[in-house]
Formats: C-alpha cells, structure tokens, sequence
C-alpha cells in the first residue's frame, strides 16, 4: 500500500502544482489497461497568461515546451519511483503517448485528472481546476498500484451557465455545452475549427507555423482569480 501523501509531497516538492490520485476501473476497453493513475499538472505562469489576451506569444510558445518537459521529467520519476515499490508503472510522456486520429489518446490526461478529482472539462474541452482554471498542462502515470486513498472522481461541469470560453473563441468553436461523462468532445468543441483558427492566430502573432492560442484559457473566470491573486489585480 503507497502512501498518497508522502507521494504527493514527493512529488510537488519534485515541481508539480497539483497531483491526484484516480481509480481507472472500467474506463479503458483494453483488458490489459493499469486501473489506476497519478495525475499530474504545472500551471502556466500567471505573467504568460496575461500576456496571451490578445492571442498567443512567443514567451507563452517557450511555456508550453518547457512545461512539456517539465511535466515529462515528473512522470518519469513519479514511474520509477513506483517500479521501485515493485509495481507496474508507466509514464504517459510526450515521447510516449500516440496520438490517433481525431487528435485522441488512448488514456487521455483529463480523464486521469477528472478521475483524481483535479478538475472538470469545461465547454472549451480543457480541464478547469478551482486553483487555475484551465491554465495548466498535463500529464500522467498509469499504474496497479494500491494507494491508501484515491480521489474522489469529477464527472459533470461545474461552469454553470458561464460562457466566457465561449463568446471569446476567435474560431467559434466552441458549442457552450455543459459536461458530464456522457458527452463527447465533438458536442463540445468543433475540433477542426479551432485547430483553424490556432494556425491563423500564432502564424498572425509569432511567425510561427504552430497550432497555439489559449483565449480560452485567459478568458476562464477560474483563471482570472487566479491572475488576481499572483498578480495582484
């Protein structure tokens, strides 16, 4: 049995923001799937978030790479750590994870983080955390270990009839639909159309040939307070 609480202090003083812990029972078709994860998230610093009002940076750019491999290193070593305890682990890296058609993972980091109880998916399809909305990045590690408490999984939106995500998507992709478990992400968002509009916004704002934008990020009310307290707005 892993103590949950050593290993999430462990683990943030390791670098991570937030750290859950989720039972995975029943969610994967695969009858080889690791029932259970640790799930992982860094926030985007609050003076990059501010920063992308108006559409995506080169500062907000470097962020989400070196968040990337932030993220990477932590569940690298959030995996050792429980190969040592002697039980089955594996870490959902960038280096990892196959991404399919659709843009689909086979264990996506937000349902780790809503089975943890980290967070909900709101109606922009990103994980909201209370502490930073959806100002955060993700990863994971699946595993059959046997922790001494899991978290207590999220299974529908607590955005209420808040549509900032919404009305601020420079693609319109956004439908303004309220998740629960049964929802699929194309009730959510138009993929296709803010994949769209990210190319346009980052080519227009960093030169850059990327898939970046982040309104709905900023635009969350979770993610202004917390621009408010870091920043003292």
């Amino acid at each position: 049995m892993i103590s949950t609480r050593e290993f999430r202090a462990l683990l943030l003083e390791q670098g991570a923001d937030l750290v859950g812990f989720g039972d995975l029972e029943g969610i994967s078709e695969e009858p080889s799937a690791l029932p259970r994860c640790v799930s992982l998230a860094v926030r985007l610093p609050a003076e990059i978030v501010r920063g992308i009002g108006e559409g995506p940076t080169i500062d907000y750019y470097e962020a989400y790479h070196s968040l990337n491999a932030r993220l990477d290193a932590l569940a690298e070593f959030a995996a050792a750590y429980l190969k040592e305890k002697g039980v089955q682990a594996k870490a959902q890296t960038t280096t990892t994870v196959v991404e399919a058609a659709g843009y689909r993972t086979a264990m996506p980091h937000k349902t780790c983080a809503t089975r943890s109880g980290l967070g909900w998916i709101g109606k922009s399809a990103l994980l909201v955390t209370p502490e930073f909305g959806p100002a955060v990045r993700l990863s994971s590690v699946l595993t059959d270990a046997s922790f001494d408490e899991l978290g207590a999984p999220i299974s529908s939106s607590r955005c209420g009839g808040c549509e900032r995500c919404k009305n601020n998507c420079p693609g319109s992709a956004i439908h303004g639909t309220l998740w629960d478990t049964s929802v699929k992400r194309e009730q959510l968002v138009n993929v296709e159309a803010c994949r769209s509009a990210a190319r346009r916004l980052a080519l227009e704002r960093t030169g850059k040939e990327i898939t970046l934008c982040g309104k709905c990020i900023e635009s969350c009310p979770y993610t202004q307070n917390y621009l408010k307290r870091e920043l003292s707005l």
